[in-house]
């Protein structure tokens, strides 16, 4: 069984299920899951729909004229999906897409799209996820790495987590024997307020095993920021043309 990792600041699917009593209908009968997880659905809408409401009148709009009338609704169903990577789970996105393979060399998915809410602010930012792994004795299929990617990044997130929460994910279902992921953003709260500053974009890393203590791949200590991150970029780059090989 696969288990969503536990890192600081974001709960996982376990995390915010229902551990109350029985839900029952007027008739007496017990709910489903699935059946409490509408009418919970239902409720939550409603609810951020008149918050919505409320954010409106509270800027000065009319939120019953034309162009309103409908916006609480379609921004609650709006937040609902940019933060559905609440409700996944690790486990049922995997699928069991994991395959016994004796590959020795990197594998490599780059150019990951990430659209994801910073949750300072709850502004997008958006960019590109780079993800490597040197496989154990296991694969993933590689579509799966996408859905790690989406699942994390569609909750309320800061970019330095979202990458470590990735890269704990793919530890926890290959246990191979090394990863990284690189995460390149721009970052609306930067651009649209704030610093207003159009042009800057954010690069952090997350690494674990063989990318952090081996010297062939991990930068040591003293490396500069500029040199760091030109090795992150070598490493998950089409210009990296020597392969990583481990017994």
């Amino acid at each position: 069984m696969i288990r969503e990792p536990t890192l600081e600041g974001s709960p996982t699917h376990e995390e915010k299920g229902n551990t109350g009593p029985k839900i029952r209908d007027v008739l007496g009968n017990e709910l489903t899951d699935a059946q409490i997880e509408q009418r919970e659905s239902e409720k939550s809408l409603k609810s951020m729909s008149g918050s919505v409401r409320t954010i409106l009148e509270s800027v000065g709009e009319d939120p019953d004229r034309e162009g309103l009338e409908k916006t609480p609704m379609r921004v609650a169903k709006a937040l609902r999906f940019f933060t559905s990577g609440y409700s996944q789970k690790l486990e049922d996105l995997v699928n069991g897409a994991v395959f016994r393979e004796s590959h020795r060399e990197m594998v490599v998915v780059r150019d990951i799209d990430v659209h994801s809410m910073c949750e300072h602010h709850m502004v997008p930012f958006i960019g590109k996820a780079h993800v490597a792994y040197l496989p154990r004795d296991n694969i993933i299929g590689l579509s799966k790495l996408a859905r790690i990617v989406d699942m994390y990044a569609r909750r309320l997130q800061v970019q330095e987590r979202l990458g470590k929460q990735i890269c704990h994910a793919i530890q926890s279902v290959l246990d191979p024997v090394g990863v990284i992921v690189v995460i390149e953003c721009m970052h609306m709260c930067m651009v649209m307020r704030g610093v207003q500053k159009h042009a800057a974009s954010t690069t952090t890393s997350s690494a674990l095993g063989k990318f952090v203590d081996d010297d062939r791949v991990a930068p040591s200590s003293s490396t500069t920021f500029l040199a760091a991150r030109s090795a992150a970029e070598q490493l998950v780059g089409a210009g990296n043309t020597t392969p990583l090989r481990w017994a």
